[in-house]
């Protein structure tokens, strides 16, 4: 099987005075299923800006088909995914995200979420029958899609706020601009030479759009970071979704959901596969905490801005940065 490149492990960053909490109760784990879904989902945005949730709704078929097809194709030849980049900022790339100089222990693709437009890009790739390959991305994509306006929706509820839509119409419009990442991290053989030092898979960020919902195969990796700045791994469970708070989100709420600061470590072993759907509105929407989520004389914390503007600012920043620090309100002194 050929993976990534081995680039020179000088090239990759490690993670510095981390402190992992020793009083962490866990994940919050939410049922769809349960009637105080609700009440827990909006506890848990407060608190972390991250949730797992079971009884998703999405078919084991869709998850399990679109792995096996992303194991394919990084299991190809690095010369032929290159076919499918470089990355600007849709395509593939391998060991640099974005232009700004972040490096990690990772290869992905990056899509848009309308799936019609991804078929072109892999003809080079797969002959003249990306079909199959797209079609798994095609009903995996669908039914993520509606059980993250399930989520968005029961958050809506949560917070008392109407209409029930109010976050979710921004995912069901035409010109919504989600997109799609399937992530693969190799095993880093280096870290057996590390004395158990950690070297970054994917460095700590937040993510830009309203939601992130992830879902990786059996893997350790990812950790979260706490509001104390401890950071928590994530156990794996491949047979569940992972949902993270994103900048969008905390400025339509106007921070009371907080996005969730995460990365993820190189495993020294197995490889980690991971698929995140970020569900983002269209380019021209405004973005601004919302009326029926102040209370009382409560300001907003955040300048209005499209989500063109936010993205295209994202786009120029590192993946640590405060990408929102730009559109804070600084109070008056």
């Amino acid at each position: 099987m050929v993976f990534v490149t081995k680039p020179p492990t000088e090239n990759f960053s490690y993670p510095r005075g981390s402190k992992v909490s020793k009083f962490f109760a866990g994940i919050p784990l939410i049922d769809l299923s349960k009637p105080d879904s609700k009440q827990l989902i909006v506890r848990a945005c407060e608190e972390f800006g991250f949730f797992k949730i079971i009884n998703h709704g999405v078919p084991m078929e869709f998850i399990t088909r679109l792995e096996s097809e992303a194991i394919k194709f990084f299991s190809l030849p690095l010369s032929e995914k290159e076919k499918a980049g470089p990355p600007n900022p849709l395509g593939y790339g391998n060991k640099y995200i974005g232009k700004n100089g972040d490096v990690g222990w990772v290869e992905y693709l990056l899509l848009t979420a309308n799936t019609e437009s991804n078929s072109q890009r892999f003809l080079s790739v797969f002959g003249q029958n990306p079909e199959e390959f797209c079609s798994a991305l095609n009903d995996y994509i669908s039914a993520v899609k509606k059980m993250t306006c399930e989520i968005l929706e029961l958050m809506a509820e949560g917070l008392k706020i109407q209409p029930r839509n109010v976050f979710s119409k921004l995912l069901m419009d035409e010109q919504s601009d989600s997109c799609f990442r399937l992530n693969h991290y190799p095993p880093c053989p280096e870290l057996q030479d590390l004395s158990a030092r950690n070297v970054i898979g994917f460095g700590a960020h937040t993510d830009p759009q309203i939601i992130s919902v992830l879902r990786s195969n059996n893997t350790s990796g990812l950790q979260i970071s706490l509001r104390d700045g401890n950071w928590i791994p994530v156990p794996p469970d491949h047979n569940s979704f992972f949902i993270n708070v994103g900048d969008s989100l905390q400025v339509l709420t106007n921070g009371r959901f907080q996005s969730v600061r995460h990365r993820v470590l190189a495993n020294g072993s197995k490889s980690r596969v991971s698929m995140i759907y970020f569900g983002g509105p269209p380019l021209s929407e405004k973005i601004a905490p919302l009326q029926s989520v102040m209370k009382g004389e409560e300001e907003s914390m955040y300048k209005e801005f499209t989500w063109f503007e936010y993205k295209t600012s994202c786009y120029n920043t590192r993946l640590a940065d405060n990408r929102l620090g730009n559109f804070e309100r600084i109070a008056a002194s």
